[in-house]
């Protein structure tokens, strides 16, 4: 089971029309969640410390997709690999850009690059060899945290479940 969202939609819809939306059974989808694991943005520009550790304490094991940014687009992307922190440690460890943004998220959760570059795959693997060293490491939590993946399709201001986004997210917009 997977969570990007706290949304749900009628049996075989398009998931973005908020006609489409049904309230979610959120009590009864955490608790099957709990002894599975959760998908969720992730990466260095929303480390997201706060859903970690709660994670970690009930023993969710927290996995990112579009650790990149990528999911939102090439403006978001850059947001994250144009980051000075992500930079300055590719330039010092001799590493590709991406090695660094996605080893950045080295805190005991997975992440889910994905490419169709062969190179890029290469890349992607080698992140398993080597690690960011323990001084560069608390340089990452400085990096300004921002949500790069948007919700606005899910809130619809005259039907729905979402009427506003405050009703979606739960304080961490």
């Amino acid at each position: 089971m997977k969570i990007h969202m706290p949304v749900s939609a009628k049996k075989g819809s398009v998931v973005v029309k908020g006609e489409n939306l049904t309230q979610p059974d959120i009590p009864g989808t955490w608790g099957a969640m709990e002894a599975l694991y959760d998908s969720v943005e992730l990466h260095p520009v929303w480390q997201q410390p706060k859903l970690h550790e709660y994670c970690q304490s009930k023993g969710i094991h927290l996995i990112g997709y579009s650790p990149l940014g990528s999911q939102a687009g090439e403006n978001v992307r850059k947001k994250v690999l144009d980051n000075p922190v992500v930079k300055k440690a590719a330039e010092e460890l001799g590493k590709a850009l991406a090695q660094v943004a996605l080893r950045g998220l080295q805190m005991g959760h997975s992440v889910l690059p994905k490419s169709i570059g062969e190179a890029r795959m290469k890349e992607n693997l080698d992140v398993l060899s080597w690690s960011i060293p323990e001084e560069l490491l608390p340089k990452f939590s400085q990096i300004e945290q921002e949500k790069l993946v948007r919700v606005e399709g899910y809130v619809r201001n005259t039907y729905g479940v979402y009427r506003t986004i405050e009703e979606l997210w739960d304080g961490e917009v």
